[in-house]
């Protein structure tokens, strides 16, 4: 069966009975049904929580990806599943699915087989509206920036340097870079302006960040949008932007909470990406499911080297968490792909490329330990895979002192993920908590890109030209250097180049612009050819997206 045709057949138990599995009672107070299968848990009821001791956090990650797929959420899922399987009470959570990447080449996010969260159309879709309130309070600003200057520009606002851009959750390059403001006096004084994809939204980042409403607001408050013609920085705050953005987010920033098709807690809340953004589910949820179960399995966007390290040198940073144990999840298929082995061939069996792109699962094993952590690897079972590629893969663990387990939560669900839930509880129970940043606060911008670009990414340097550079020295001057920076890069290589598969070495990594992100407290840094506001593929997953004679969603997944 299709992960659709799985998903419809679940027996998805009442919000409230899920509620229960984790303590939280079946009161207004404590939670707020969104329809029979979902729920927001509400802020007052995780401040009651406070006092409750931390369960155990696992962050799961996975090698460079690849078209042939990794199965970083199934695998989420799957581990969760497993968990309560064995006994362990545990909570997956989980960032929310962009329609971005839903309607233009990915498909839909919410696991898959038999390790799904549900109910997954909802989900996929428009689920709680999160996404629409965070977009809605994004483009509330950007009206509000027009509409300073166009009644009188009191701030002198420099309509040239005007840095808050537009967004929408959907891929639209057209929207990149337009003109606004055409048609007149009555319209107000033309500019060039942009649009990016919603999970690129600072609002989306702040919300993600943010511990509760009030550090919303006031990180909301402390957006760069624009400077004057000196510039001197002019902040949302100036503009009072932050009281009514911060109204359309009140509902949005409650955790939202379904189940996995074991009925088992699924908390998904927020969802910047990992190539543009920090790539990691919200602080709120996180830190809420740490108060209820007593594992809680959350998961970074791509591969490790972009969305664990974001989330160990960003969200981690910012929040205090501290992960207890990194599962690295690895496909025979994709690392037969780093080992140059074309999609069309995957099927055979071929034992050397395997072991050639096995370079890429040791890059990631070694950048993980760097941040003090543990590590096992989660091996995504796919029906082709032969019992001697396996042991490759198997034996390659052992050399690098890493437990390995074969999965196949896709087709068992949680029994496929035990083996892997017990090296799990093991590993958080025997470890100490060594984790480390990468880089520490005081280092220098740009020292910490060069950090991230030697000894994640293995390049041989960095460069920027003098604009970049004078911004980055710009940002420090204004009190700016001590925070993290936030890599946007292609998620396809450790390089700048998405077709350059396995470990490479040696490669430069080039600064084409930098953003100051002043509310989330974070320097974006975009390389290469990335874009924060994607396109469509030249054949679309829209375009096999349709309803069937029975109004159900075909094409989606």
């Amino acid at each position: 069966m299709s992960d659709i045709e799985i998903a419809r057949k679940a027996r998805m138990q009442p919000i409230g009975e899920i509620l229960d599995k984790i303590n939280v009672p079946d009161t207004p107070e404590a939670f707020s049904p969104m329809g029979r299968h979902i729920a927001k848990i509400n802020l007052e009821y995780i401040d009651t929580l406070k006092e409750k001791e931390d369960g155990k956090l696992i962050l799961v990650t996975a090698i460079t990806p690849t078209p042939a797929g990794e199965g970083k959420t199934t695998t989420s899922v799957g581990l969760n599943d497993g968990l309560n399987k064995i006994g362990k009470k545990s909570i997956v959570c989980l960032r929310e699915p962009s329609l971005g990447p839903s309607f233009g080449m990915k498909g839909g996010a919410a696991g898959g087989g038999y390790a799904q969260v549900v109910p997954m159309e909802q989900i996929n879709l428009h689920f709680t509206g999160d996404f629409h309130a965070i977009t809605s309070a994004h483009n509330l600003l950007s009206a509000l920036i027009d509409n300073h200057i166009y009644w009188g520009n009191k701030l002198n606002i420099d309509v040239r340097r005007v840095v808050w851009k537009r967004v929408m959750d959907m891929n639209d390059r057209s929207l990149r870079s337009i003109v606004v403001d055409l048609g007149g006096v009555a319209n107000g004084y033309p500019r060039q302006d942009g649009f990016d994809i919603t999970v690129a939204s600072e609002i989306m980042a702040i919300f993600c960040l943010a511990n509760n409403l009030n550090d919303l607001e006031e990180r909301i408050g402390n957006i760069t949008i624009a400077y004057t013609r000196d510039k001197k920085a002019i902040y949302a705050k100036d503009l009072n932007a932050q009281g009514p953005m911060t109204v359309l987010l009140k509902d949005a920033i409650r955790p939202n909470i379904a189940q996995t098709l074991e009925n088992n807690p699924a908390i998904i809340h927020g969802g910047p990406f990992a190539n543009i953004a920090h790539g990691c589910n919200s602080v709120i949820a996180t830190k809420a499911s740490l108060k209820l179960g007593d594992y809680v399995v959350t998961e970074a966007g791509f591969g490790a080297d972009l969305g664990a390290e974001k989330f160990l040198d960003i969200k981690c940073r910012k929040s205090g968490l501290k992960p207890d144990c990194v599962v690295l999840v690895a496909t025979i298929r994709a690392l037969k792909m780093h080992g140059d082995v074309s999609k069309e061939d995957l099927k055979s069996e071929n034992v050397e490329a395997l072991k050639k792109g096995l370079v890429n699962l040791e890059r990631h094993i070694i950048n993980v330990r760097k941040f003090g952590l543990p590590v096992t690897v989660a091996i995504n079972h796919f029906i082709t895979d032969s019992q001697s590629e396996v042991d490759a893969v198997l034996d390659f663990c052992k050399t690098q002192g890493v437990k390995a387990s074969m999965c196949t939560h896709w087709s068992d669900g949680g029994e496929g993920a035990a083996e892997l839930a017990q090296n799990v509880v093991e590993i958080c129970e025997q470890s100490k908590n060594t984790f480390k940043f990468l880089y520490e606060d005081d280092l220098s911008l740009f020292k910490k890109i060069e950090k991230i670009g030697q000894e994640i990414y293995h390049a041989s340097e960095v460069v920027a030209d003098t604009k970049v550079r004078n911004q980055l020295k710009d940002f420090e001057t204004k009190g700016f250097g001590k925070l993290p920076v936030c890599i946007a890069k292609t998620q396809y290589s450790f390089s700048t180049d998405p077709n350059l598969k396995g470990a490479p070495t040696g490669h430069v990594l080039p600064i084409r612009e930098v953003r100051l992100s002043s509310g989330a407290e974070f320097i974006v840094v975009i390389c290469g050819d990335i874009m924060t506001m994607p396109g469509l593929p030249s054949v679309p997953a829209a375009n096999s997206i349709k309803l069937n004679p029975k109004g159900e969603i075909e094409g989606l997944f």
